[in-house]
């Protein structure tokens, strides 16, 4: 392989992440802002939103610290129960989030878990990252919410969207109240 075809192959993988990149961050912003329902546009409709609960195991275990997908999560949602949960958010009226909360998403150490250059119409990309959901209600209540995201992303219609999204939270006992926030 030529040095010039080497860097054209790596020039398109920087700019398939810069597109990842971007996408989470624009999405962390709609959740930010509370624009749900532009948020809902970014999922596909048949997006699995998913978050295992964390086990306590041995290290020669340590590849069974989640629970498997046909087990007990914190959620196992698809797009019909994801906006049922943002119609009750947009009530007024969701007494774990009334008066709202102030949350901040931080995305970061995004990746392509697989080797891809372009993502064509229909075509997916797995992607890994890390995240830091702060969230802030009523004058004392404060969570950190820290763990790992394995996203599905695919395109449609030219744009990025999510299709399977799995949430790996780095705490085996939930210390917030609730999980009304999205991930």
């Amino acid at each position: 392989m030529t040095q010039t075809a080497l860097s054209a192959e790596r020039l398109a993988y920087l700019d398939l992440l810069r597109e990842v990149e971007d996408f989470f961050h624009h999405e962390a912003d709609l959740l930010d802002e509370r624009e749900y329902d532009q948020w809902l546009d970014l999922l596909t409709d048949d997006i699995v939103y998913w978050m295992p609960m964390r086990k306590n195991v041995s290290y020669k275990n340590r590849d069974q610290d989640t629970t498997a997908e046909d087990d007990i999560a914190w959620f196992h949602d698809d797009k019909e129960t994801l906006v049922k949960r943002v119609r009750q958010i947009q009530t007024g009226v969701h007494w774990a989030d009334e008066p709202i909360s102030r949350i901040s998403h931080l995305i970061t150490n995004i990746r392509l878990a697989d080797s891809v250059t372009s993502l064509d119409e229909g075509e997916t990309v797995v992607t890994k990252c890390r995240f830091l959901v702060y969230r802030n209600r009523l004058e004392t209540e404060t969570d950190f919410l820290i763990g790992r995201r394995e996203d599905t992303l695919q395109r449609v219609q030219g744009e990025l969207r999510v299709a399977r999204r799995k949430i790996i939270l780095d705490q085996s006992v939930l210390l917030a109240k609730n999980l009304t926030m999205f991930f």
